[in-house]
Order: structure tokens, then sequence, then C-alpha cells
């Protein structure tokens, strides 16, 4: 299924739900996802059964929201919009990867399907954002990316970005300031948990993260 015959809010709903559920276990509830969508539980309530009548959710009384197949499809083009146009402005126009994310928001609902199609083709096919998440294809296939979370290294491992988490453009900010982009290295110098500090190496400099920052960024081991 595509987008084209959804409102923005029903397409916003489910590149949530989807984004929700892409890098954690933990079940996608109508409280989770009013958190991150900024809006009241009754609203997502409501809206969450609307999309049900559609076909493009499960919600069972109680249970967790999760997308149907054809729901996964329609989420799947938002998110190849998103990612798409997310690279497009860092490689041609010249933004931060702190700036993106909210132009790629307004801009997913006004381009054509043809127009994300030809924008695929002008950058060459590229498989993942600048943040490192990976960019479905037309048929809503996704490349594996065989990252775990900075936390889960042991002391002295070491992993290569993989992919960032874009939730906090200050975050992100913070981390190009200390040194940690994609394909960096990144060595994992001490837990310090109780402190909810984790040190590391990059670039021969150690770096104290918070435990939200470490959390945000993920490698793929050495």
């Amino acid at each position: 299924m595509t987008t084209s015959g959804l409102t923005p809010t029903a397409q916003d709903y489910l590149k949530v739900i989807w984004g929700a559920q892409e890098w954690s276990d933990e079940p996608v509830t109508t409280s989770a996802l009013a958190e991150r969508l900024g809006v009241s539980t009754p609203t997502v309530s409501e809206a969450v059964k609307r999309l049900a009548a559609k076909g493009l959710v499960s919600h069972p009384r109680y249970g967790s929201i999760a997308l149907t197949e054809s729901g996964r499809r329609a989420a799947l083009d938002m998110v190849r919009r998103h990612r798409l146009l997310e690279t497009f402005l860092v490689t041609y126009l010249g933004y931060g990867w702190d700036e993106v994310h909210e132009e790629a928001e307004i801009l997913e609902h006004a381009v054509s399907a043809a127009f994300v199609d030809r924008l695929e083709r002008r950058l060459g096919r590229p498989t993942r954002d600048p943040h490192g998440d990976p960019i479905p294809s037309r048929d809503g296939e996704l490349p594996e990316l065989p990252a775990v979370s900075l936390c889960e290294l042991a002391e002295g491992a070491a992993g290569q970005v993989a992919r960032v988490s874009d939730a906090d453009a200050e975050l992100l900010r913070y981390l190009s300031g200390a040194g940690i982009g994609l394909d960096g290295w990144i060595t994992v110098v001490r837990h310090q948990a109780a402190a909810g500090v984790l040190t590391v190496e990059v670039d021969g400099r150690r770096v104290d993260l918070g435990l939200p920052a470490a959390r945000a960024v993920w490698v793929v081991r050495k």
C-alpha cells in the first residue's frame, strides 16, 4: 500500500509506530506514542482506532499496537521518503545532520512518489541516511545493519559507528563536537553505571558520555 490516500496525520502515525519498534523490543503503547508525538493519550487512541478500521494496525484491547502488512508497507513508504529527503538536504543543500529531521518532516508529505523515485536515482540509490538509518527500497526491502548499542560493548572493545539516533538535534551537535560521527571508531574504556557515564576513546581522546548519549550511538563490533 502507498500513502497517497492517507492524511498527513495518518502518515505520521504509521511512521512513528514503525520507528518505535525499529531499534527497540519495547511494546508500542498508546502512552508511548503520545509521548513521541507530543499529543494526549485519548488523541492517540482515536487515531489508532481509525488506522485499525483501515486495516493498517492491530490493537487488541489492553494490548500493544502493531502494524499490519498493509500498514508496514505504508510506513516504510514514509520512512523511505523521509530518509531520502534527509540525504538530499545534506548532500546537495549543505544541511548538517542535526538540521534535517524537521525539514524532512515537512517535505515528506508534499512530494509525489515519482519525485521520490527520481530523488533516489539522483542520489545514487543510497542505502543509509545521514544518521546511518537504513533507507528502504521502493519495494519495502531494508538493508541489514548488524549494529548494537554502544552500551553493549565491553570495556576494551571497539566498534565502528554505524548509526546515531536523530531524535535529539542538540545531542547530535554534542556528539559531533566530541568527534563522534558515522564510520568513526570508538573504544569503550570504562562503564560507570552508578554515575551514569560511559568513558570512551575517540581519535586518541577520552570522552565521558552520559547514558542517553551512549544509547544513541550504534556500532558494528570490530
